[in-house]
């Protein structure tokens, strides 16, 4: 019997976010342990695991922002465990969850070696969608949650997300306030968060480059010297905006879909929620 077949996939678990943090960070990617937690609470029975020896050896996680739209994520696998198809066996998986609960769209931010995969089970290139950097190891640092405007989730900018972004993701965008409230201008907003490495930047949503060019230069201000920002660089203005505050390109991935199109409003989003979130 392959490996792949005998593997057992079970859910992962609050238990389980140290070695699914050992993971990511062995992945080189940003996640902290709140992250992962956070998946977790928002789509418990989207985020699968399999063991090997009763240590974690690989993951992924299924979004679903009702029927519309699922993002999948975090497909990682243990670096010795690689090649024994166990990130196959979790999409395969999560892809049949998401055809059981009829989500029209599966939307996905593939890796240059991850494509190939996920071509094979059906999905097809969208855009591309990039990490752009600002590494300031002389600022000062602190704490994000010092934000100094705290903007509410209000309907006004909740229904201009729910525009640009296709589907509505209210609690996800509530759940990342909560720690870190947004700054917004009317419909205009951005989030910030920790990261295990660099501060996070987004999402953020605009129908004005010239007001989101004001929220992400003052969020900017809230506390690190180090960011990420991802992208979609079809938004000229977005990528304008991150050269002149200082960001330069870091990695280039591919966004996928699988089943129908989703119309989004790229122009109004200058930054996603990241990889694993859409």
């Amino acid at each position: 019997m392959s490996d792949c077949a005998s593997a057992s996939v079970r859910p992962l678990k609050v238990s389980d976010i140290p070695a699914a943090l050992q993971l990511s960070a062995e992945a080189g990617w940003n996640q902290t342990a709140e992250d992962w937690h956070r998946l977790i609470d928002l789509t418990p029975k989207g985020c699968v695991a399999i063991d090997v020896d009763g240590e974690l050896a690989a993951t992924a996680t299924l979004m679903c922002y009702g029927q519309r739209l699922a993002w999948v994520g975090m497909v990682l696998t243990k670096l010795q465990h690689r090649g024994r198809g166990f990130a196959r066996r979790l999409l395969t998986q999560s892809l049949a969850r998401a055809d059981r609960m009829g989500i029209l769209t599966v939307k996905l931010d593939a890796t240059d070696e991850g494509k190939p995969i996920y071509e094979k089970l059906g999905f097809h290139s969208e855009q591309a969608v990039e990490r752009w950097s600002r590494l300031d190891l002389s600022g000062a640092s602190g704490l994000l949650s010092n934000a100094p405007c705290d903007a509410p989730l209000t309907e006004e900018w909740r229904s201009a997300d729910r525009q640009a972004f296709g589907a509505d993701r209210t609690q996800l965008l509530e759940n990342l306030a909560h720690r870190n409230p947004p700054l917004a201008v009317e419909s205009s907003y951005v989030l910030t968060r920790p990261g295990r490495q660099t501060a996070y930047l987004g999402p953020c949503v605009s129908d004005s480059s010239e007001t989101a060019r004001a929220v992400i230069a003052r969020a900017l201000l809230t506390g690190s010297s180090s960011w990420s920002w991802d992208l979609l660089p079809d938004n000229a203005n977005a990528v304008a905006i991150a050269r002149d505050l200082g960001f330069t390109p870091r990695r280039h991935l591919t966004r996928m879909v699988r089943g129908e199109d989703l119309c989004t409003q790229t122009e109004e989003i200058y930054a996603i929620a990241g990889f694993e979130l859409g």
